[in-house]
């Protein structure tokens, strides 16, 4: 009896790590067992860092209505808490893109929570 080897699955498995180790330099999009190395290694870092731009966002927006906010005379945990307290439903994303491409409606922001 011959010997049974799938080879169109085999196959099929090989193209598509080769497939997303496209670019990469040298035997490493060539290679098949250094590119799934890499592939997998990459597919571990896209998933960490997919929960860590949110956090860098967060924390740039943070900074972004800080800055905002001191021009005007207030810090940004009172601002914060401002809003909170006046039910504002502004997030912040949408303040921090305030306050830096609509200064004039951040100052209305910041004037209606003073």
């Amino acid at each position: 009896m011959p010997r049974s080897v799938n080879a169109v699955a085999s196959r099929r498995r090989r193209k598509r790590i080769l497939k997303l180790a496209k670019g990469y330099f040298g035997s490493r999009s060539k290679v098949y067992t250094i590119a799934k190395n890499t592939v997998e290694k990459g597919l571990q870092y896209a998933y960490r860092d997919r929960k860590t731009k949110k956090r860098e966002f967060r924390a740039l927006w943070i900074q972004r209505i800080n800055a905002g906010a001191r021009q005007h005379g207030i810090s940004y945990s009172q601002l914060i808490g401002k809003l909170n307290a006046k039910n504002v439903g502004l997030n912040r994303k949408v303040l921090a893109d305030l306050a830096l491409n609509h200064p004039e409606a951040f100052k209305a922001v910041v004037d209606a929570v003073k």
